[in-house]
């Protein structure tokens, strides 16, 4: 495996993750196909692509000529065989479901070849659990993007138990190639971002709740006093309330009860208040 020599590539799932993801990967030169069962969920995601682009040369931080060639490389499929046929890489976004990842995976392995990279996005889940459903599981590991993923220069890489030296070198120069600055991280649960980053956020959440501050206060502590780009709450509001409480429920049940997520964020999720998806969270994203 070569990072520099990946010139195909297929990404699974065609979501706010997925769309994100094939953007970088084509933008870095790689001939990329959009999976997703739904090609209406296809076709979104290419819209999307192009806006950010688009949006992209409208303030100068990209170039129209770049625009065009990365459209250029890009593709939709709903028809999974040819969305990795001849793939170099492939990158899994699907929902966080273990099951259907594993599924994903265990296809994967069976129809593409030993030397083919196959790396998941899970924020989460078990890498180690998804590639023991591929055949060579040593090529899969995790492959962790941030949204929005254009922007965001961060990419964990998850090494799951028995993945291969070369495989996380391959994937770690990839995601250089990308643009991004990555990390080199163990299959641990919540791994390093997703385990902090919860672990403040439920803290923030617990303190609304106590009535300490109100969200927006608690944020400005957190930007003003700590440096952080966005406040916790905020943060959650935008991943989402209803996924911030699948990966606590998951880490309190691996890790204990220090990652119990409070009553808040499991009333507000009842009620539908999802975050900026929604249009209602900690904030108000209406207007």
């Amino acid at each position: 495996m070569n990072a520099e020599a990946i010139e195909r590539g297929a990404v699974l799932g065609a979501g706010t993750m997925g769309h994100g993801i094939a953007q970088v990967l084509a933008a870095c030169g790689v001939a990329t196909r959009l999976f997703d069962v739904e090609r209406d969920a296809v076709d979104r995601g290419l819209a999307k692509i192009d806006a950010n682009l688009s949006k992209g040369v409208e303030k100068g931080k990209v170039d129209p000529a770049d625009r065009e060639t990365t459209l250029a490389r890009l593709s939709g499929s709903t028809d999974l065989d040819e969305a990795i046929e001849g793939a170099h890489v492939v990158v899994e976004a699907v929902p966080e479901s273990l099951e259907l990842k594993r599924q994903i995976f265990g296809e994967l392995g069976r129809n593409l070849g030993p030397d083919v990279l196959l790396a998941t996005n899970t924020s989460s889940l078990s890498i180690t659990s998804i590639a023991e459903s591929a055949e060579h599981p040593e090529r899969v590991l995790g492959m962790h993007f941030f949204n929005p993923v254009h922007i965001m220069k961060l990419v964990e890489v998850v090494r799951p138990r028995n993945c291969s030296d070369e495989a996380a070198r391959t994937a770690l120069d990839l995601a250089r190639r990308m643009g991004k600055d990555p990390i080199d991280v163990q299959d641990h649960p919540g791994f390093a971002s997703s385990r902090l980053g919860i672990a403040i956020g439920m803290e923030a959440i617990r303190m609304v709740a106590d009535g300490v501050a109100s969200a927006e206060d608690i944020d400005k502590a957190m930007t003003l006093g700590y440096g952080f780009p966005m406040g916790p709450l905020k943060l959650t509001d935008l991943v989402g309330l209803d996924v911030r409480l699948a990966i606590a429920d998951y880490l309190q049940r691996e890790l204990g009860p220090r990652f119990a997520p409070p009553r808040l964020l499991r009333d507000m999720v009842a009620r539908g208040e999802l975050g900026k998806k929604s249009g209602k969270g900690f904030y108000d994203w209406n207007d």
